[in-house]
């Protein structure tokens, strides 16, 4: 004998999910999902029909990213390596985040107005006016801190040719008005004008309603979408949508000027501050000027001096060269000393340009200062100080300051030193001109002072002018590409794609309410269900009545529930033992009442007799019986009096049942001690004389949950018909019938299937085939739940 390999219990083969079943299931609800459906769709038509169409705007920009820091002195160039002083990707994300800046969004909504709005007048859905296709115009003229608060709305209705009707949202306050006449009483003043004069009478009125000017900025600062057009590209795409496609249009190209305007302003700024510097200097030299020429003035007329200018020359020819040298280093450190004291006084200002000082890259660093100086100022109107690019242009700013500063000490000593170094020189051509008057000396040095400063005075007066040119022309930060425009035809609500979703949805709710009302379905509904838990032979099963009606099947009976028991007949045949003289005995009960154990009892007896079988249907439910009540009968007497009562007999109790060939034996009165009475051995005789005089012995039992009857005469049936009903047992009693088959407490018991339902695929085995069977018609909601 070949030995058992103990690993193969280890593996246990699931078993096939039988997808067909799980899919028929729930094609048997199909007028659900239809419904579902249906309704989905109804939603969605109510949807897109109140929903206001959107409209998608777009313009395009072009920002002017070149690198701001050109020519940035070699200060900078250690910050720029290390990635400090940012790139143009950076640049074009602060350019974003300015065009999305509250403050701008803000101008935007006040230059055009749009916290006011015009609607039509409707119950449900208002569709939205702007501009001219509004009936009537109304110009507010107090606009004040309390007017861009407001959050309420009014409604104007025509009245005639010139006059109208005001009336308030609550529809309490009615005002007549004229077009064209100031109302004081409506916020501070207003004028309504009509759009057509000549077609007032036909308009029909419009509402207006005035919402929060910050509540109207933060919905379209939502709303409008800025991205770059690809990774490298400096062209910015704006997009909006909004319900009317004209409103979005004038959005998305007030925003673009408004921010032009701001960049404009910011490059203005430097030229600006450099002209009032230049303008405060001209006034100052403008004065020592004039003393230098009152000094020489008065020191020809002290001196009795005429042609001073001839003799000098005479004299300086030789050193000309040196004494241009000594002026030019002299303007130069006064420029330097201008500069300090500005820097000195001013922290947080632009630092003049463009002065005329020869190093470089001085001149160059003020210019880089005065360019990051203006980009962190134009990032702190629509940020803080904690955002990073601020903070990084302030380290920068702060850095270059600095390098500013010791630029122009370093600059101030090394003139310094040239200026000391020419005058050594001219001293020494001074001592050669020891002949000389003294009167040329002080001549000549009063003279050098008046060239320095008239230098100087030109000089500034030339650099004022170029300021002016450089002020008047300056250019705006972003290209406008393309101006805003859209599709005339509306983005969404996207009715394909509403009515796609509907109809998924139509399908999936039925699904899943479905599928949940099965996961906390606990009854048992298919044979399958209980074979998979208990290994019973199945005698088959019960179709659903749908009626009151106890006794079911008659002689000429076709129905689908009649033809069940002519199965059942056939199926309890084969289970009885067949060399077993006498009447056959079979005990009919269920795990727990209300199962149908008596209304198969009766049926079962029925059908016996059909087939000219004499049968005693026998009451032992003596705690809850129903034999009688199914049969409409009263008894005298049943089988709680032959139990009690040794001087009954058996043919005592009989009662006539009304059907030929069965005889009943009802349960009789309700005893206090059913376990004791059935088991005195009385009961043992009526059974002994039901095999003697019947052919079969129906024993209709009390349910085996609830108490020890059925268990105590069990030895005595042929067949145990083990009653499950199908849609009200809970699954987990299966245990039971499941260990009365194990442990063999009911002798040959066999499992039988009561109230299904077959017209579910899966659901019994069914019994309209082709014989033209009537079935008892359903409302649809029914077969479908």
């Amino acid at each position: 004998m070949q030995k058992e390999n103990p690993l193969n219990y280890l593996f246990v083969e699931d078993e096939p999910v039988n997808y067909r079943a799980s899919i028929e299931k729930y094609l048997f609800q199909w007028k659900w999902f239809v419904l579902g459906v249906i309704m989905a769709l109804l939603a969605a038509y109510v949807y897109l029909r109140y929903t206001p169409n959107q409209y998608e705007v777009n313009a395009a920009i072009l920002i002017d990213d070149e690198d701001k820091g050109g020519g940035i002195a070699s200060e900078l160039e250690a910050f720029k390596d290390l990635g400090l002083m940012g790139d143009a990707k950076t640049s074009i994300d602060t350019e974003i985040d300015v065009l999305k800046s509250r403050t701008l969004i803000q101008r935007t909504v006040k230059d055009l107005g749009i916290n006011v709005t015009y609607h039509t007048i409707a119950k449900i859905r208002a569709r939205q006016y702007y501009k001219n296709s509004s009936p009537v115009i109304v110009n507010f003229l107090k606009k004040d801190s309390s007017f861009f608060n407001l959050d309420t709305s009014f409604t104007i209705l025509p009245k005639g040719k010139t006059e109208f009707l005001v009336q308030s949202e609550d529809e309490e306050l009615i005002i007549e008005g004229f077009y064209g006449e100031k109302i004081e009483d409506l916020f501070g003043g207003v004028i309504v004008t009509p759009t057509d004069p000549l077609n007032v009478e036909l308009d029909e009125g419009a509402v207006i309603k005035i919402s929060p000017f910050k509540e109207v900025a933060n919905h379209y600062l939502e709303k409008i979408s800025i991205e770059t057009k690809s990774k490298k590209s400096s062209v910015l795409v704006l997009s909006l949508k909004d319900e009317v496609k004209l409103k979005a249009e004038d959005i998305l190209n007030n925003l673009v000027l408004q921010y032009n305007q701001d960049a404009i302003e910011d490059k203005q700024l430097i030229a600006k501050n450099t002209n009032d510097f230049i303008n405060s200097r001209i006034s100052d030299i403008s004065v020592e000027l004039a003393d230098v020429d009152l000094g020489v003035e008065t020191y020809k007329t002290d001196n009795k001096l005429t042609d001073i200018e001839y003799e000098a020359g005479l004299v300086l020819e030789s050193n000309s060269e040196l004494e241009k040298q000594i002026v030019d280093l002299t303007a130069q450190i006064k420029l330097i000393d201008y500069v300090q004291n500005y820097m000195t006084n001013n922290k947080e200002d632009l630092i003049p340009s463009n002065l005329g000082l020869k190093d470089e890259t001085t001149s160059q660093s003020t210019l880089n200062y005065n360019q990051l100086l203006l980009e962190r100022n134009r990032i702190l109107t629509g940020s803080s100080r904690m955002n990073p690019t601020v903070i990084n242009l302030e380290a920068q700013i702060d850095n270059l300051r600095k390098s500013i500063e010791q630029s122009l000490v370093n600059l101030r000593r090394s003139l310094a030193l040239s200026l000391n170094e020419a005058r050594i020189q001219e001293n020494k051509l001074n001592s050669k001109r020891a002949l000389a008057p003294k009167q040329e000396r002080e001549f000549q040095d009063i003279k050098r002072k008046q060239l320095i400063v008239e230098t100087l005075y030109l000089y500034l007066l030339e650099k004022r002018e170029e300021n002016a040119i450089t002020l008047a022309v300056t250019a705006p930060n972003a290209k406008l590409l393309d101006v805003a425009d859209g599709s005339s035809k509306p983005v969404e609500p996207r009715k394909k794609i509403v009515f796609l979703i509907a109809i998924v949805l139509g399908l999936a709710i039925p699904f899943v309410i479905l599928y949940i009302r099965s996961l906390l379905d606990n009854k048992i509904h298919t044979v399958e269900e209980v074979e998979k838990e208990v290994e019973a032979p199945v005698l088959g099963d019960i179709p659903t009545t749908g009626s009151e009606k106890k006794m079911i099947i008659t002689e000429k009976d076709n129905s689908n529930v009649a033809e069940s028991f002519r199965l059942l007949r056939t199926n309890v045949g084969f289970m009885l033992p067949q060399n077993k003289e006498g009447g056959k005995s079979i005990f009919v009960t269920s795990t727990i009442g209300n199962e149908g154990k008596t209304f198969v009892s009766l049926n079962l007896a029925n059908a016996l007799t059909l087939i000219n079988k004499r049968v005693l249907l026998i009451g032992a439910d003596i705690r809850k019986p129903k034999i009688s009540q199914y049969l409409n009968i009263e008894p005298k007497v049943g089988l709680t009096n032959y139990l009690i009562d040794h001087h009954l007999e058996v043919a005592d109790v009989l009662t006539d049942s009304r059907q030929s060939n069965l005889d009943v034996i009802a349960s009789g009165p309700i005893p206090p001690n059913p376990s004791e009475l059935l088991t005195n051995g009385r009961f043992d005789e009526v059974l002994a004389y039901g095999r003697k005089h019947y052919d079969f012995v129906i024993v209709d039992t009390a349910p085996v949950n609830i108490v020890t009857d059925t268990l105590l005469l069990a030895n005595l049936a042929d067949l145990f018909i083990y009653v499950v009903r199908a849609n009200y047992l809970d699954k987990r009693l299966l245990s039971v019938p499941k260990k009365m088959f194990e442990n063999k407490r009911l002798p040959n018991m066999a499992i039988l299937i009561n109230d299904t339902n077959y017209e579910k695929k899966g659901y019994g085995y069914g019994y309209s085939y082709g014989y033209g069977y009537t079935e008892t018609k359903k409302s649809w909601w029914k077969k479908a739940g």
